[in-house]
C-alpha cells in the first residue's frame, strides 16, 4: 500500500468522480484551507450540522441512538456549545475505488483551537457524503465555518495483487450511498 500524490487523486477525480465536487488545487484566501493538497485532499464542512442536547436524553447509546439528541441547524456558521460535539457532513461526496482506503485527520487550525474532527475511514468501495463528528473539548462556545475546510483526506492504493476481497458495497454497508447528515444505526 502507498500513500498517493496530489497528481494521482486528480487524475483519480477526472476519470472516476472519486470526488464531487472537486478543488483541483488549493483554496486559501479568506478561507480555512481546503482542495488537494500536497499528500491528501481538504474537504468541507456544508452548511446543515446536529448539535447535541442532552435535554431529552439521560444516556447515549449507539444501539439504540435517540435523534432528539440533536438540534438542527442551517448556516454558515456552526456555535458548538463548550465540552460538546455537533454532526456534519462534508460537502464533497465520495466514491472510493476497491483498491483504495482512506484515512482522514483534522484540520491543524481547529485542532490548535481545541476542536477535533473525528471521522472513521472510507472503506474500498464506500460512497457517499462524509458524516463529521466536530467536538469542542473547550470551556468556551467554538465556531465552525461552513463551506471551508474541516479534515485532510489521505489516500492509500493497494498494490495490484493485494486488493480486498470484500468490500463495503460486497457486504451491503449501512452507510453506502449516504446524504446529508447521518445518525448511528444499529
Amino acid at each position: 500500500m502507498s500513500i498517493k500524490s496530489d497528481r494521482w487523486i486528480r487524475r483519480m477525480a477526472e476519470e472516476h468522480r472519486m470526488i464531487e465536487p472537486f478543488q483541483e488545487s488549493q483554496v486559501r484566501s479568506g478561507a480555512i484551507s481546503y482542495g488537494v493538497s500536497s499528500y491528501g485532499y481538504d474537504m468541507r464542512v456544508a452548511r446543515e450540522f446536529r448539535i447535541f442536547t442532552n435535554v431529552h436524553s439521560p444516556v447515549v447509546d449507539p444501539k439504540r441512538f435517540d435523534p432528539l439528541s440533536f438540534v438542527e441547524f442551517e448556516g454558515e456558521v456552526c456555535l458548538i456549545p463548550p465540552n460538546s460535539f455537533a454532526l456534519g457532513r462534508s460537502v464533497e461526496y465520495f466514491r472510493i475505488p476497491r483498491n483504495v482506503l482512506t484515512i482522514c485527520v483534522g484540520k491543524s487550525t481547529y485542532a490548535r483551537c481545541g476542536i477535533i474532527t473525528n471521522v472513521t475511514p472510507f472503506e474500498p468501495e464506500w460512497e457517499g457524503h462524509v458524516t463529521l463528528e466536530i467536538s469542542n473539548t473547550t470551556p468556551l462556545p467554538a465556531r465552525i465555518y461552513a463551506d471551508e475546510g474541516i479534515a485532510q483526506v489521505l489516500f492509500f492504493e493497494a498494490d495490484a495483487d493485494d486488493i480486498c476481497e470484500t468490500s463495503y458495497a460486497d457486504k451491503n454497508g449501512k452507510y453506502q450511498a449516504q446524504t446529508g447528515v447521518t445518525l448511528p444505526k444499529a
